[in-house]
């Protein structure tokens, strides 16, 4: 199994908070860390925007992907929602472990 780190922007606290614990509960997500205070500035449907938000930061693995692309599409609020995953060169391997074990494939 090889883990990946998931990263997305939610508009604020509760919803990043709201979904990622559904991600959890559901066993795609072994665990999500919220940042809230992001700044982003960006290009949207023709004008440059700019809104505080929150970053989250999933584990999940690469046999969970699609599962948890496909839901997290589904509860994000916003049209196109960022979806960026990454995986990690390297880690502790009890930690990719412990990620492995707490996503359902």
């Amino acid at each position: 199994m090889s883990a990946l780190l998931v990263m997305s922007m939610f508009p604020d606290t509760e919803i990043a908070r709201t979904i990622s614990r559904t991600l959890v509960e559901e066993q795609l997500a072994a665990c999500a860390n919220l940042v809230p205070g992001a700044e982003s500035i960006y290009w949207w449907k023709g004008v440059i925007e700019s809104s505080s938000e929150v970053m989250a930061f999933f584990k999940t693995t690469e046999e969970q992907y699609k599962r948890f692309e496909t839901r997290l599409k589904e509860l994000h609020p916003y049209e196109v929602p960022e979806i960026i995953a990454l995986q990690p060169a390297n880690g502790l391997p009890a930690y990719l472990e412990w990620v492995a074990e707490n996503t359902v494939a």
